[in-house]
């Protein structure tokens, strides 16, 4: 028999980045908020002791258990899917903070083509271009210049370090940080680029470049360049991270409840309104109701349409009949990279920080001339200096043998001498990429697991061929001597580490028949839930997702402030 708990204003189903913004920024307007979260909680005192690469980097601490929960995967709908057993090609975490615990901190702001990508790809090359490489893209139902003040607060909020972007949408303000330091390798990369013609800025990053206090009264430490960001919290608190940077002052306002191992599985509802969420506590095993009057899913993407799905909020989406949106236009990233090997210059890759790079958007968007390409899109193509952990960092030349004296020689020479370039693809939708509820495989509390089904596109393999061709030419440019052989894009494997950047599922639009959410977030068809977050992303662009998810994630609590002051539909 689950307890049922005294109502709350709001309901918080996760506590990651958008959950923690939304959660301060209700609390602070005096609204009463609660915040499940099904993992554990963190602060920083949880982060001293984490600069090992085997515990966190390797065998994924801060990440999800997937003996509980994972995602069944297929290629097409006539494979059977089976589970993921064993983190692969994207990680999946949990406990407060979220994946801002543990990510790198590079934060770009999509650009201005991709919130009108159907009407803008049209209008340049017609739409023979979009049917013929059979892409479901269609515009966001907000634009760049109405996101453009929310980008900026979530930038205040992370403290981001950065330099204007010469291909990017313009800004009203400068970056709150001035950009991180140069080393031998950004230089070498920007001065390459600008030999090519090419416009070179540095990666926007959210790892501090001074100390800094942002509008919370956070104060976030400059970053000593340690190279443990990625898979690792920042013990220095020099990260934005939300349990240093927003969390706090959501608690101090006295109006939030912060509750850990609360595993939300169920949004209960009654004539067309959630009415509150069903959670399990993971360590007890009871089972609650907690009433609320507006419900606000902030998980992670494929957390988020698997709740909505196992709720029955939102018409599936069908990809035989191109009908219902809950699932709709799931959509990853493209990854083309080369390594590049040099005789004379020494890099000291050990050392870095998350976001510590340059980049390039020449190639990104529709900076370029598509008419002649089989492709739409593009990528932000960019060197990093993350720290090159020594157990994962092992770059050799192309045809040195994977072990013995060799290998072993070839080894420690580059590890010092080698960089690789990667660019972030964008990702276009097509109608068989899609998420749903698996028939066969269940969680460990009886709820069905979400089944992905993914492949890569001839508008992915076209768009990586092209990009790893500008990528070599950079590196060559660089200096290298030699550049890894690269790989041609075939069928997606869910194995291999490849990003955590995974989109849609809750699509944002301006027609209910085409999208669930509308431009704040608010559910078409349930206008007291707001589903925020990558899943409402329409397609993937060329960019790490956080910067756009914390700009709608300010959009929607303007619109959850509306709703709760006068109810009903927002647009």
């Amino acid at each position: 028999m689950a307890t049922t708990l005294p109502k709350k204003d709001a309901i918080i189903v996760g506590m990651g980045w958008t959950g923690s913004i939304i959660a301060a920024e209700l609390a602070k307007e005096g609204i009463e908020v609660i915040g499940l979260e099904r993992g554990k909680g963190r602060s920083l005192k949880d982060y001293y002791v984490v600069h090992d690469e085997l515990r966190y980097g390797i065998r994924y601490e801060l990440m999800q258990d997937l003996s509980k929960e994972t995602v069944t995967f297929r290629h097409d709908d006539d494979e059977r899917a089976l589970p993921m057993r064993q983190m692969g090609s994207f990680l999946l975490g949990e406990g407060s903070g979220g994946a801002g615990v543990h990510w790198n901190g590079q934060t770009f702001r999509f650009l201005p083509y991709d919130f009108e990508i159907r009407s803008k790809t049209i209008e340049k090359y017609g739409q023979e271009k979009v049917d013929e490489l059979g892409l479901s893209i269609q515009d966001w139902g907000i634009t760049y210049e109405e996101l453009e003040p929310y980008f900026y607060e979530f930038e205040k909020a992370s403290g981001i370090s950065g330099e204007e972007n010469p291909l990017g949408g313009p800004r009203s303000q400068e970056y709150p940080n001035p950009p991180m330091k140069d080393t031998p390798i950004t230089l070498k990369f920007k001065d390459a680029t600008d030999q090519l013609g090419y416009n070179p800025y540095h990666v926007p990053s959210a790892n501090m470049s001074q100390t800094y206090e942002n509008q919370y009264g956070a104060t976030l430490a400059a970053c000593q360049y340690c190279g443990f960001c990625e898979r690792f919290g920042c013990e220095y608190g020099a990260k934005g991270d939300p349990t240093v940077a927003v969390i706090p002052f959501a608690k101090e306002t006295g109006n939030f409840e912060l509750r850990n191992f609360a595993n939300v599985v169920e949004i209960l509802q009654e004539d067309g309104k959630a009415v509150g969420v069903r959670f399990i506590d993971t360590k007890t095993q009871e089972e609650f109701i907690q009433p609320a009057d507006i419900v606000v899913v902030t998980g992670y993407v494929m957390t988020n349409t698997r709740l909505l799905l196992n709720s029955n909020l939102g018409k599936p989406y069908n990809p035989s009949t191109g009908e219902g949106v809950i699932g709709k236009n799931y959509c990853y990233q493209i990854l083309p990279g080369v390594t590049g090997f040099f005789e004379e210059d020494q890099f000291n890759i050990f050392m870095g920080a998350g976001a510590l790079g340059a980049c390039i958007d020449d190639f990104n968007g529709d900076n370029f001339d598509h008419v002649d390409l089989d492709f739409i899109h593009g990528g932000n193509i960019a060197i990093t200096q993350t720290g090159a952990r020594p157990i994962a960092s092992n770059n050799v030349p192309p045809g040195t043998p994977t072990w013995g004296s060799e290998f072993k020689a070839q080894s420690i020479k580059y590890y010092t001498k080698s960089i690789s370039c990667v660019a972030q693809g964008a990702s276009m939708p097509v109608k068989s990429n899609y998420l749903d509820l698996d028939p066969t495989y269940k969680d460990a509390y009886g709820y069905p697991l979400l089944r992905m089904t993914y492949n890569f596109s001839d508008q992915d393999r076209n768009l990586h061929s092209y990009i790893g061709e500008k990528i070599e030419e950079i590196l060559l440019e660089m200096g290298a001597t030699e550049v890894s052989e690269r790989s041609n894009l075939e069928n997606y494997d869910i194995v291999p580490y490849q990003t955590t950047h995974n989109t849609g599922g809750v699509i944002m639009g301006d027609d209910p028949n085409t999208s669930a959410v509308n431009n704040y977030s608010q559910m078409w068809d349930h206008d007291n839930v707001f589903v925020v977050g990558a899943s409402s992303f329409p397609h993937n662009s060329g960019y790490n997702p956080t910067g756009t998810v914390g700009a709608l994630a300010y959009r929607a609590v303007e619109g959850m402030l509306r709703y709760l002051k006068d109810g009903g539909s927002l647009v």
